[in-house]
């Protein structure tokens, strides 16, 4: 508790205060207790095994079903008592102010749910088979209440707690799936009336698929990255100086994409494709990329060629989708002046189009061998004066909105040089303030 900043303390203690208060006066009818036990046991065996996620490294579980269910069976009141056992949570390590936090939230979160039901008619105690068809639209609109209310309660602790900014749009985008396992609830209230608490053993195995599911998603999503960066980091090792520029050109690029209102599957893509946007420069020797002073026109020919290496070497991975396209064409230009291929306006795809801002942002704020980083407002400059002419302009307009609302973090000054990379690229062909120079004939 006392490394909790003050305002989430007052976060904390308010949504605690708040659960307390709403269970305080609750009478449990006898008849009732029963339903109280599974459905608290059907909780905290969920909520105990929960599953990691990418976003924000959240641990997330379907625990929130029996709450709902309870909000039919016994009420709003029973629905806050259901949701309150996450404070036992058998979760190993977990620190007891997430487990108070836990507790509240999910009271909270019952009780609102039931409130919203009982509102729109619908009756609490166990259904009649002829009543089911009555119980959907009220309870529907309680799962509509209960899960994002939820996820809001959580990201504003979150944000409070860390002092960072939290990716709302991240989480939301599984605010779909959890309104769709939240039809558990409803399975395993329309069940108690002709099979009881058996009704709460029928519902854990889809609970537990949908719990490997998720974990299956997890793993899948954290094997992609580590591919990824494996290839990221087998481009960096060719040049000190651009250690890191791939993981900033994915940011940059991801920063851009979200700021033109881009959906979370072509998000995950660009990140992808900001990642990777170099990698074609494994085919391209590195004496080329290190040389000092102008460039043989077969010379330049061949770092013209590596967008095209790129595309060889990553084609057989199949979850890049989109980001084939921006690896491919991020040096083109917007006025058809660039390369492999000559595409000029929209015949550039978007990626593509994204890439080469952020790609060119990046180059001119790090350290170069040959330059020190330039300042974020000069980089910015330089690219409101190639809008229109290398850079799509709206693209450019819109990296300057995102970083007016998100400021970019240079990266870290780079001191000295280890002696076991002192052959470093001596240009940069990525930066659009130090062209390369190429000798003719």
């Amino acid at each position: 508790m006392r490394e909790l900043p003050w305002p989430a303390r007052v976060y904390l203690a308010a949504v605690v205060a708040t659960a307390a208060f709403l269970i305080a006066r609750f009478e449990l009818p006898g008849d009732a207790w029963d339903i109280l036990l599974v459905l608290a046991l059907l909780f905290l065996v969920c909520e105990s095994m929960p599953t990691l996620l990418n976003v924000e490294q959240f641990a997330v579980s379907v625990s929130f079903s029996a709450s709902l269910a309870a909000v039919v069976l016994i009420g709003p009141e029973g629905a806050a008592l259901v949701g309150l056992i996450a404070v036992v949570s058998v979760r190993p390590g977990l620190p007891l102010v997430k487990r108070l936090f836990n507790g509240a939230q999910f009271a909270v979160c019952g009780f609102a749910a039931g409130w919203a039901y009982e509102s729109l008619g619908g009756v609490s105690g166990v259904p009649q088979p002829h009543q089911f068809d009555e119980l959907i639209g009220p309870y529907a609109v309680a799962t509509a209440v209960f899960v994002p209310l939820n996820i809001v309660l959580i990201l504003v602790m979150v944000r409070l707690a860390t002092g960072g900014a939290v990716s709302f749009r991240g989480m939301f985008q599984f605010l779909l799936s959890y309104l769709g396992y939240g039809t558990f609830g409803l399975l395993v209230a329309g069940l108690w009336a002709t099979v009881q608490s058996i009704s709460a053993v029928l519902v854990l195995l889809p609970l537990f698929v949908a719990r490997w599911a998720f974990g299956q998603y997890h793993a899948q999503q954290r094997s992609y990255d580590a591919t990824i960066a494996a290839l990221c980091q087998a481009v960096e090792t060719k040049d000190y100086y651009t250690r890191g520029h791939c993981t900033r050109v994915s940011l940059a690029s991801f920063m851009i994409a979200q700021e033109v209102g881009m959906g979370s599957e072509r998000l995950r893509a660009i990140r992808y494709a900001g990642m990777l946007h170099d990698v074609g420069k494994l085919g391209v020797p590195t004496k080329v990329l290190q040389k000092d002073g102008p460039l043989t026109e077969e010379e330049y020919a061949a770092i013209q060629l590596h967008p095209m290496r790129g595309l060889e070497i990553v084609r057989g991975i199949d979850f890049l989708d989109e980001a084939y396209e921006g690896i491919m064409h991020h040096h083109e230009r917007h006025d058809g002046k660039g390369y492999p291929m000559g595409l000029a306006g929209e015949e550039i795809p978007e990626f593509a189009r994204i890439i080469a801002v952020a790609d060119a942002f990046d180059s001119m704020t790090s350290d170069r061998s040959y330059r020190g980083a330039r300042p974020i407002a000069v980089a910015v400059d330089e690219l409101r004066k190639g809008s229109g002419s290398q850079f799509d302009p709206e693209l450019v307009a819109a990296f300057i909105r995102a970083l007016e609302k998100d400021p970019w973090q240079p990266p870290r000054k780079v001191v000295e040089v280890p002696a076991e990379a002192a052959e470093t690229a001596t240009k940069d062909h990525d930066d659009p303030t130090m062209p390369i120079e190429v000798l003719s004939g």
